[in-house]
């Protein structure tokens, strides 16, 4: 039995506006980033990108139907997938940049210099699963190959499940320590406190969406829920994009306006480090 790509004829009306808002929201985040040198919001950025350029391929293959191609349908199918992975680790990054900045490692649950390596390590090893079997999904051509793709895609699913949930508790008894320590907050001007919140934020945004996505494949090609494209619109697409306005909005530079350039430029190039291996160390 050939693998059937949708089961409904993907919208065009959705699509347009998706695409576009997520470019958008992109495209300031690159100004951002350029201009306050945060360099740990390029996986954020590269999030956003596959974001953009997914919903531009459901809208190609909007216009394809009924006859859909494989190229379109693969390239929604994995970096819709994807993106939230990315967004995560740079959500990682910033909570560790905020421990560092308010020198705070000693009531850290995790120590700093661990913190953005486990956690990165965990968002990973879940990216790979899901683009191992979206990949595999996408170029099904039976039923038993597309569910052998659901089980991997959902094997990742449930690791950023862990590895978020574990992240969420370590920023709250994080965040509860910093209110029971007072000598943490004295002479800083850095708006922590904020910013945890607005962690907490984009971090259930991204829960509630993977867990959508596990009932999804749980449920399996002739489930509700991907029988039905109202639901990949308003359970990931937009929250996801709210993701990116509120870190539009609200930029994680602010979080690091405070008077620590050292502590700045240490936790930047330990981040870096994270992104793209070992560059030498000026400090």
């Amino acid at each position: 039995m050939a693998y059937k790509f949708y089961n409904y004829d993907p919208s065009k009306a959705a699509a347009i506006p998706f695409a576009a808002l997520f470019a958008l929201a992109t495209i300031i985040h690159i100004w951002q980033t350029i201009r306050h040198r945060t360099w740990y919001m390029t996986p954020f950025i590269i999030g956003g990108i596959f974001e953009a350029i997914g919903y531009l391929c459901r809208l190609i293959s909007a216009s394809q139907t009924p006859n859909w191609t494989m190229y379109p349908y693969i390239g929604q199918s994995l970096l819709i997938l994807l993106g939230p992975a990315l967004f995560a680790a740079s959500i990682y990054m910033l909570l560790g940049r905020i421990i560092r900045t308010l020198n705070a490692g000693s009531i850290s649950p995790i120590r700093p210099t661990w913190l953005t390596k486990i956690f990165v390590t965990g968002d990973v090893l879940s990216f790979l699963l899901q683009s191992g079997g979206g990949g595999m999904q996408a170029k099904a051509e039976t039923a038993d190959a597309a569910r052998m793709g659901e089980k991997m895609i959902l094997g990742g699913l449930f690791v950023q499940i862990l590895f978020f949930g574990i992240f969420i508790v370590v920023s709250i008894i994080f965040h509860r320590r910093m209110l029971a320590t007072p000598m943490h907050r004295l002479g800083t001007d850095v708006p922590w406190a904020k910013y945890l919140k607005i962690l907490y934020a984009v971090s259930m945004l991204i829960m509630v969406r993977s867990l959508f996505r596990v009932a999804e494949y749980v449920q399996g090609k002739e489930g509700s829920l991907q029988s039905n494209e109202v639901y990949i619109y308003v359970l990931d697409a937009a929250l996801m994009l709210i993701c990116c306005v509120v870190l539009n909005v609200w930029h994680p530079a602010h979080v690091v306006s405070g008077k620590v350039p050292y502590a700045q430029a240490r936790a930047q190039e330990q981040d870096m480090e994270m992104l793209g291996g070992e560059r030498g160390r000026g400090f």
